[in-house]
Formats: C-alpha cells, structure tokens, sequence
C-alpha cells in the first residue's frame, strides 16, 4: 500500500473576506508542483462564504463538479435553467461537460455557509451537461460506509461520468471497519471532516487528508468520534490528458 499524506495546515489558503478557501490541491493563486491531483481528483477546496455573498455567474466545461455543504445552504443557479438550494445532508453534481455557466449565492443574513468543492476528471470530454442533486441525510450509517456517489446512474447517492465511488464513514470511538476498492487501479483519497482516525500507521485529524493506492483494501479505526469522507478514484488519468 502506498500512500500520501496532507496534513490541514500545509493546504493551500485564500482569504477573500466574503470567501475563505483551503486547497488541498493546486488552485487559482495556490500552485504547487507537488500536488496537482490525486488520480482524477483534480480540486478539493474547503470553502466558507460569508453572509449574503457568493460566486457570480462563471464558466465550467469538461468536468465533474460536486458540492457538500456541512454548515447551512447555498443557492445554485445555472444556464440549463436549474435554480436549487442545497443545505447540510445533501450533495450536488454538476457534469459541466460541453460547457455551462452556473453561480452560487448564501442568501442566508445570519448564518456563513461552509462546503466541499470537489472537481473530477471525466472519463470522457464533450458530454452534455446535467445537474442533480440528493439527500445523502437519509441514508446516513453509524460505523459503517455510506455510498454518495458512484458510475452507476441506478445505485446509492448521485452519478458522474468517472469511475469514482465516493463513502461518508461515520465512527464512534473505538469502532472501524475495512474499505474495500471497487475497481482495481483506483486509490482512494480520505479526507477527515471532524474527529480523528487512524488508517495503516497513520493517525489523521481534522481536514487532514490521506491518498492511498496500489491496495484492494485498507481499514479505518476511529480514534475519537471521526466523520470521513473517502474518495475513491482511478489513479490513471484519461487519455485526453496525456
């Protein structure tokens, strides 16, 4: 098993006043050779924005964009007509494809919102764009995995044009349990949402992430009350991009 390890205060940071965002992977004024990507993973920015403020109509083309708020909600606009609101237990996909312009906007007066902005490499470029989003709140596990997110358009949590499962893991102290890889030449990024964890000999904490591959399993042990959010994504990136 190899892996690679992140820890929260060596991400990258931008502090815009209306927005906060750390990068655990090269973006905008952040750049940094070393972390580009992880596989297909291209982006996962920890952002929070303030009261009344948010990102103005901007263009996306050729990827798979996924927002998880964990703190309040966030007004999503776009150019396919799509006009929704996603609050904390709920996750959105957005497959930009042959192009689409989109904003998001905290409407809230009293209250920032917090979110995961995460980009994917599509399997494929020139797809036509689409929009979804779920509850991911129904489904939730108490130490166990639970399934956002995957290729398949019929299983658990939304869709995108990748070979990419991605698990919420929620564990009281004490309890874990063994992720299996759903593809072979797939690694899985763990990033920690709250609490702490230890997976291999690595103990993880809050916002640190860890990617790991060249496994068909690994296990996680809470070492406190820990939530998790795995990524698993091929580590081979499409021949578009060679």
């Amino acid at each position: 098993m190899k892996t690679v390890y992140h820890k929260a205060d060596t991400r990258g940071h931008a502090n815009h006043g209306w927005l906060n965002s750390y990068h655990t992977f090269s973006f905008a004024g952040y750049q940094n050779p070393e972390r580009t990507h992880f596989g297909v993973l291209r982006v996962l920015n920890d952002d929070t924005v303030t009261q009344g403020m948010g990102f103005g109509t901007h263009p996306h083309r050729d990827m798979e964009i996924i927002s998880i708020p964990l703190e309040g909600d966030l007004e999503h606009k776009d150019s396919m007509g799509t006009t929704a609101v996603i609050k904390k237990g709920e996750i959105q996909v957005m497959s930009a494809g042959t192009g689409v312009m989109h904003s998001e906007y905290n409407k809230n007066k009293d209250q920032a919102v917090k979110f995961l902005q995460i980009w994917v490499f599509p399997r494929e470029v020139g797809v036509e764009p689409r929009y979804d989003q779920k509850s991911i709140k129904e489904g939730e596990k108490i130490n166990g995995f639970q399934q956002i997110l995957s290729p398949n358009k019929n299983d658990d949590g939304v869709w995108i044009h990748q070979d990419a499962w991605f698990n919420l893991a929620n564990f009281t102290k004490g309890n874990g349990k063994n992720y299996m890889l759903n593809k072979k030449g797939n690694g899985v990024y763990a990033f920690v949402l709250k609490g702490s964890a230890k997976i291999g000999d690595r103990i993880l904490n809050e916002r640190d992430g860890l990617g790991i591959w060249d496994t068909q399993s690994f296990n996680i042990e809470a070492v406190e009350d820990t939530e998790i959010l795995l990524m698993e994504v091929p580590m081979e990136l499409p021949a578009y991009l060679k």
